[in-house]
């Protein structure tokens, strides 16, 4: 079927010849792929009025945890905030809205539809976890999704590394975990420290040797961001750093940098590792000493994990540090486990208060960060859902971004001596559309390998969002008039729209890598040294992910649609 928006404002910075503010032009479609315009005179089977609106691609969330077991424990832990769902009643066809801060699968889709993003990604699958979080995912219906496969605490990388192995066989290592796993890039959580955490250390910065491998964080950094360059992985290294929330963390964040050796390196959640310990309360920011970092290193990239305040619950892989911010859970409870020498895993509630010191500074350097990184395709929004928050705050982020006046009207409501510590009063900068389209956009599309999406061109699928034209930024990004998914309408001013094409099946994205077979009978002997079950039981084939999970398998490096 052929479709034509008519009379939208496109805003798509990465379209050539774009115009800043965008184009009023019309958009056209067929069969869920954006075409070039036809013919004059052509009749178009469907016409959509977009006079009075903002048309943008479908959003991308690079970095969201939203499937796998650390979202389940999350909800057993708290099952006292979680609704009564034998007493729930569906509202507009809905299942009755959950937690704010740990939706279900189907309210994840649909607030994450509400906002205009139609792809997101898991960035913490534990390989022997990866069949949970990809199930988990496919019931978010509406979006497309994807994952990180979780490495650099496992124990058969870490030999690898210790044994000094060439580089050739650490890249079939990562290449095959990849492939097995149906990711789309490889993360590392405080590299080498949740191992470290089980022989009793409880601190572990970039140049710690590790009690039994004796190798360091660094290495593993350097080796890895190797190892996902040359295996052919389009989205650098993401890297939780060493040092998570730690007061003086800026120096283990810039000394991961330099363990890149120039190579692609994303840092994740950046504002809980942009702390310096100036100040009467010996805590203060590092903000502009990372901002200078990007400057002086074009390999890096990061997003943000700004905090909003409120109640939330913090899950991470991060063993060691979650045991230490067990102390500071609210409420008071909190789950710590080890996943099958993998990796770790610990949930702790914990609540934002806007009048606390910490809090209120931690609220601003995120700001900071955003600001101070002049490049918006070099820095993402990201709350790391639900560490710092729910993802539904975007629209109100967004505001911030493009309102200095909204800033500092937020500001003179946090603690004032975190508000007299921070720069951001003395920031002018506000982000315009073209900006906002970047960063959530056209970027993480690029970063991640995404040739099809986050852009308004012709040869990309049709995920399209309408706005309606509104002086406050919040209202307009908070429902969009339209959400259309790969040409279809599939949400409406907030509400489902049932018709017989919507209810197709969205797409587990995942990278094309090729495996060396010639070391995996190695992998298979070291994995059975620490693992409960045999390696070849972490791979997914796609024929399980397809009649199975339920998921439409599609590797990243598919060719262009051809116009038309």
């Amino acid at each position: 079927m052929l479709t034509v928006l008519q009379g939208s404002r496109l805003i798509d910075p990465s379209a050539p010849g774009a115009k800043p503010g965008g184009t009023i032009a019309d958009l056209w479609w067929r069969d869920g792929y954006l075409i070039k315009a036809p013919e004059k005179g052509t009749v178009a089977d469907q016409t959509i009025d977009g006079s009075g609106c903002i048309t943008m691609a479908g959003g991308i969330d690079l970095h969201t945890h939203i499937g796998g077991g650390k979202i389940t424990l999350a909800r057993m832990l708290l099952g006292d905030q979680m609704p009564p769902w034998r007493e729930a009643t569906r509202v507009n066809g809905e299942d009755a809205a959950s937690c704010e801060f740990l939706p279900s699968a189907s309210v994840t889709a649909s607030r994450y539809l509400d906002m205009g993003y139609t792809t997101c990604f898991e960035p913490a699958v534990i390989p022997c976890n990866a069949r949970s979080a990809h199930a988990e995912m496919a019931d978010i219906r509406g979006l497309d999704t994807g994952g990180y496969c979780l490495l650099g605490n496992d124990d058969v990388l870490l030999r690898l590394i210790a044994d000094d192995e060439p580089q050739e066989v650490i890249n079939a290592y990562v290449a095959w975990m990849v492939q097995a796993t149906r990711c789309i890039a490889v993360k590392v959580v405080n590299p080498g420290g949740i191992n470290a955490f089980k022989f009793n250390e409880r601190e572990m910065d970039v140049d710690t040797q590790h009690p039994k491998y004796g190798i360091t964080p660094g290495q593993i950094i350097r080796v890895l961001c190797r190892a996902v360059s040359e295996i052919g992985l389009r989205h650098p290294l993401h890297v939780h750093c060493s040092n998570l929330g730690v007061p003086g963390n800026i120096d283990s964040t810039l000394a991961t940098i330099r363990a890149a050796d120039g190579y692609p390196i994303h840092l994740t959640h950046a504002q809980f590792h942009s702390y310096g310990t100036e100040g009467p309360y010996k805590f203060s920011s590092s903000a502009a000493k990372l901002a200078d970092a990007l400057k002086a290193n074009p390999n890096v990239t990061l997003d943000v994990g700004q905090i909003q305040f409120g109640q939330t619950v913090t899950i991470s892989a991060d063993a060691m540090h979650q045991f230490d911010n067990r102390n500071l859970a609210k409420p008071r409870k909190s789950v710590l486990l080890d996943i099958e020498c993998e990796a770790g895993c610990g949930v702790v509630p914990f609540k934002y208060a806007r009048r606390e010191f910490v809090h209120s500074l931690q609220w601003a350097i995120g700001l900071e960060l955003f600001l101070m990184v002049d490049n918006p395709s070099r820095v993402f929004l990201t709350t790391d859902h639900p560490n710092g928050g729910p993802f539904t705050a975007y629209p109100h982020l967004i505001a911030l971004l493009t309102d200095r006046s909204l800033r500092e009207t937020a500001l003179s409501e946090i603690h004032s001596d975190a508000a007299a510590a921070s720069s951001l009063a003395g920031i002018d900068r506000e982000y315009s559309l073209d900006d906002i389209a970047v960063m959530t956009r056209s970027a993480p599309a690029s970063i991640l390998g995404l040739s099809d999406r986050g852009r308004l061109q012709p040869g990309c699928v049709a995920d399209v969002v309408v706005y309606e034209e509104n002086a406050n930024i919040e209202t307009m990004f908070r429902t969009p008039r339209d959400v259309f998914k790969q040409g279809v309408r599939i949400r409406s001013r907030g509400q489902n729209v049932e018709t017989a094409t919507a209810a197709r099946r969205d797409s587990t994205l995942v990278a094309s890598v090729e495996v060396d077979p010639t070391y995996v009978p190695k992998f298979r002997d070291m994995h059975a040294r620490t693992g409960t079950f045999a390696m070849d039981r972490l791979q997914i084939s796609k024929g399980e992910m397809d009649d199975v999970i339920g998921t439409r398998l599609v590797e990243t490096t598919w060719p262009e649609n051809q116009d038309g």
